[in-house]
């Protein structure tokens, strides 16, 4: 029997932090080491960052990678472990996404990314270009650098499999898991046992449990131990958030996982496997039969035994790593700690001294509220975990040396500063509801009217236009007065709302007096996508923890938090019909959904038709018909009105999401216009194509009905 154990690390992936990544990693190797591990992997590009974007490009950039290896393999921890690391390397003025296998003063060999991520939020081959070399090698000539520390001049680089005495290792990068044609499966059934996977996965609900069937049902089939690291935390651009939930699986089964979201700079898992289950598992006939065909790679040597005999496992403290149960966190918890750990790293990266809330009353800006509640809890736990680190940061953000927390809302009350705007189109309900939240939550509030900023905006108008003055609707005005009266209302809120964060801690006397806070942005990716806001109102902010997910889910997450962190006062927001408030209280309750003739529902609807199955208006028009025909009220004519009101709002709106500020990517149908979602902003808003098609199949429809019921 040949017992060998092999780690996984999780770490942030922190763009061009050059020391802080080198620290994170040999951290790594330490922990890997004490823990008795012989081989080490770690995330994709986890030496510069993986969101280094166009930084990728620069030859400083990949300078300074060179240079953090070589202090890497000087390192003594290194000894007697074969360390998988990932950088770019220039091969004949040629980019590549590599990762490096190598050990102390030594590097064995380069192996290429293949598949390069280039949809979604990835834009990989901008800055890479994918190895077209199946199965082969060329020789390699190492920076200076390296050259100085291992007094090697060139090593192989490709796509290879690395023999060691006792095994055989291979690597795939993240991206390569997702397609068809996975390098895993072929080095496996060319002998590879150990397989090392080195991603940069970004988090999206519900999306865990995918990528554990790709990773289970490849060694299921074909056998072999897979050692997947993820990376952690907050991207550079604010858009991507990295899961973790790295995994050791070996023939199917999960025998390590790590956290899912974590605060922990730096997570190791470890497993130890008998080899010899590997070599069983792989006794099918069918399996090596395929095996037998199978094309040679070439073998790249590695002096390292990575495994122990097996008495010296039977009197150490190792036994072999049972089978454990995956953990996949409910869609709730998922947003609980997506949101905690992106509001605290953005909070403690930026150096800011804490969030500023416009909080309306309304369910949108009361989740935010919540989500900054929960990452108190989040870090509160973590410094009671003992996390020195979480503690240090907090101290930072709060200015108080010795600062140790007792409770979530002793961190909200150092950290929050929610404001109610109220005008005289706001309710008394609203205002109460805000007012009652803060102080649950611990907040510092303000009860503020803007009412004079309106005023004074609107005297502006009436001067520029000798005396016009703008009315509601309900007074008599136009659509376009009644638009204009309820946007210079929500276009304060964000103005006042800047002023405060930048005066908070000085007028508050604050221990970081002078230091701005964060504005939070409240808008959901279902207004965002039919652009149901106003252009500059309280959906733009520094940051945008709502942004990407849904009204359901905000609704189901207020739920779950009034039900796991006991808070009834979260079945007032709830039962509240979703309003702006910013009409008169005359003209009735100002209803979001009548106003949108959507209701939240069929906007998260049509956000999955538009970008996850990709359709277009007369396409989700012929999906609708089947999905929706049973609802009652909904013939032909009633969904065709449904699209055409999506469609061309979506198209009039297009060019509010061009500003709008970037949110967490956490829904697959996120309208985020940087990277997710690109599309034209400037339209022919009426479809007339489209429409006019839709229109000539509803007449059509409408003929058959009435001929079929005829019959009768």
């Amino acid at each position: 029997m040949e017992f060998v154990t092999v780690a996984a690390a999780s770490l942030p992936s922190v763009p061009l932090d050059f020391l802080g990544n080198r620290d994170r990693i040999l951290e790594s190797i330490r922990i890997a080491k004490d823990k008795g591990a012989s081989l080490r992997t770690g995330p994709e590009l986890e030496i510069p960052g993986y969101g280094c974007l166009d930084h990728h490009l620069e030859n400083d950039t990949e300078l300074h990678s060179w240079e953090v290896l070589a202090e890497i393999i000087a390192d003594p921890v290194c000894k007697d472990m074969l360390i998988d690391l990932g950088t770019g390397v220039r091969h004949k003025n040629v980019h590549y996404n590599c990762r490096v296998l190598c050990t102390y003063r030594k590097v064995y060999a380069i192996r290429c990314k293949q598949a390069l991520a280039g949809d979604g939020l990835y834009r990989e081959p901008r800055h890479f270009t994918a190895w077209m070399k199946e199965r082969q090698v060329e020789s390699h000539k190492l920076h200076q650098v390296v050259r100085e520390v291992t007094g090697q001049t060139t090593v192989p680089i490709g796509d290879f499999i690395l023999e060691t005495p006792d095994t055989s290792v291979t690597c795939e990068t993240c991206e390569e898991l997702f397609v068809p044609r996975n390098p895993s499966i072929f080095t496996g059934l060319d002998g590879a046992e150990i397989i090392l996977n080195s991603s940069a996965s970004h988090a999206e609900l519900r999306k865990l449990g995918r990528r554990l069937n790709l990773i289970s049902n490849s060694t299921r089939s074909n056998g072999g131990l897979y050692v997947y690291a993820n990376s952690t935390g907050l991207d550079g651009e604010a858009r991507m958030l990295y899961d973790g939930s790295s995994m050791i699986i070996e023939n199917g089964e999960v025998l390590a996982q790590s956290s899912q979201f974590s605060l922990l700079p730096v997570e190791v898992i470890v497993a130890t496997v008998d080899l010899g289950r590997v070599r069983s598992y792989r006794t099918s006939h069918s399996r090596n039969v395929q095996a037998a065909k199978q094309p040679e790679y070439p073998r790249v040597q590695c002096d390292i035994t990575l495994s122990r005999p097996s008495s010296e496992v039977f009197l150490s403290d190792k036994i072999i790593t049972p089978e454990i149960p995956i953990k996949l966190l409910e869609p709730m918890e998922e947003i609980h700690l997506a949101t905690s750990v992106y509001l605290w790293q953005y909070l403690i990266r930026s150096s800011s001294a804490g969030f500023f809330l416009a909080l309306s009353g309304g369910l949108d800006s009361s989740t935010v509220a919540l989500f900054v509640f929960g990452m108190a809890k989040t870090v509160l736990k973590s410094i009671q975990a003992g996390e020195q680190n979480t503690l240090r940061d907090l101290r930072k953000a709060v200015g108080i040396k010795d600062y140790t927390p007792k409770s979530a809302e002793e961190i909200v009350s150092k950290l929050l500063h929610t404001c109610f705007m109220g005008t005289v189109n706001s309710s008394e309900e609203t205002r109460s509801r805000a007012k009652r939240l803060s102080a649950q939550i611990g907040a510092y509030h303000t009860d503020l009217n803007i009412d004079k900023a309106v005023i004074a905006h609107e005297s502006l108008v009436e001067d520029a236009f000798d005396g016009f003055k703008p009315k509601y609707a309900v007074e008599g005005g136009t659509w376009s007065e009644n638009l204009a009266k309820q946007n210079i209302q929500a276009r304060n809120r964000l103005v006042v709302s800047y002023e405060l964060a930048q005066l908070s801690t000085q007028a508050r006397g604050l221990p970081r007096a002078g230091t701005s806070l964060l504005v939070l942005g409240s808008g959901n990716v279902d207004e965002n996508l039919r652009g149901y806001y106003t252009k500059y109102d309280a959906s733009y902010a520094d940051l945008s923890p709502l942004g990407s997910i849904s009204k359901t889910d905000a609704a189901n997450f207020q739920r779950w938090a009034m039900k796991h962190w006991n808070m009834p006062i979260m079945k007032e927001f709830l039962e509240a019909t979703p309003s702006a408030e910013l009409l008169p209280l005359s003209a009735g309750i100002q209803s979001d959904e009548e106003e949108m003739g959507l209701t939240y529902k069929e906007l998260s609807d049509f956000g999955i038709l538009r970008k996850v199955h990709k359709l277009g208006p007369w396409s989700s028009y012929l999906r609708l018909l089947s999905e929706w025909k049973n609802r009652p009220g909904f013939g032909p004519r009633e969904i065709a009105d449904k699209v055409f009101k999506f469609f061309r709002f979506y198209a009039i709106n297009r060019h509010k999401t061009t500003t709008l500020t970037p949110a967490v990517h956490l829904e697959s149908y996120n309208p985020d216009d940087n990277r997710h979602d690109l599309r034209p902003f400037l339209y022919v808003v009426d479809w007339p194509w489209q429409f006019n098609k839709i229109r000539a199949h509803v007449a059509e429809m409408e003929r058959s009905l009435e001929a079929k019921e005829a019959e009768k």
